[in-house]
């Protein structure tokens, strides 16, 4: 899993950011002294701001900033491929997104076809075990009419190549909100549309199934481990609060 939150860059960072970016787009790719050089920088600050990005290595960015596959797997069936998700779940993620929520007032909920009836299902369990404002949406200009700067829009795509998140972005920024996509398939196109990607699988699906035709598990997954931890806080909170009662 890789999750990249360039919000977390200081500026140093994001200029380091910005000129590496810039120079793959006209340059074939470097190593990781050129782009100390370019950034005018030592090596170990480059391999600090990679690590920080959230990849495991210098060549793993290098993969990214180029648009390659970062991981090579063989597809396999639907079961093993859930296990080897499963076996390979970073907890950390469900401590970061359940952080996102509480940071928000209102939580959108927003994708397309299949990925919107997920969305619609993770309202109901949200509702449940929050005492936030839920709603999912359908489409793009009810998402503008809804978020505002208190809003948190979480975007769910297996593979976001279906439909381009760009129109919504900005205009979701342009009323102050805070944007997160959760995709299940490595796509770079999704990070100039968010402020944040919780990538969730390196397992991908078969590559004949079209984006309606691939499986919603993983998100399910995802999702009901954050429902869980908040049903769980909420119960360690209520006996905190039986304990300091007064008796009568």
């Amino acid at each position: 899993m890789i999750n990249t939150d360039l919000r977390n860059l200081n500026p140093l960072e994001r200029q380091i950011y910005d000129r590496l970016f810039m120079h793959s787009k006209s340059n074939p790719p470097f190593r990781i002294h050129q782009a100390a050089e370019i950034c005018d920088c030592s090596t170990s600050k480059i391999s600090k701001f990679v690590k920080k990005l959230g990849f495991n290595n210098y060549k793993q960015y290098i993969h990214f900033l180029y648009g390659e596959a970062i991981f090579h797997p063989k597809e396999s069936g639907e079961l093993n491929r859930l296990r080897q998700f499963i076996d390979d779940f970073d907890m950390t993620m469900i401590d970061e997104f359940i952080e996102l929520i509480e940071g928000h007032k209102k939580i959108v909920l927003f994708g397309y076809g299949p990925s919107l009836i997920c969305a619609q299902y993770f309202e109901y369990r949200l509702r449940t075990c929050s005492n936030k404002m839920v709603i999912a949406v359908s489409d793009e200009i009810s998402v503008a009419s809804m978020v505002d700067e208190k809003s948190l829009l979480v975007i769910f795509t297996v593979t976001g190549t279906f439909h381009s998140f760009e129109n919504v972005y900005h205009a979701s920024k342009n009323k102050g909100c805070d944007v997160t996509i959760v995709v299940e398939e490595y796509n770079t196109a999704l990070f100039a549309q968010c402020d944040r990607v919780f990538w969730l699988s390196k397992y991908p699906q078969p590559s004949h199934l079209l984006p309606y035709e691939k499986s919603r598990t993983i998100f399910f997954i995802f999702m009901e481990e954050i429902i869980q931890r908040i049903q769980s806080q909420n119960r360690s909170l209520d006996s905190s609060n039986d304990l300091n009662e007064p008796e009568v």
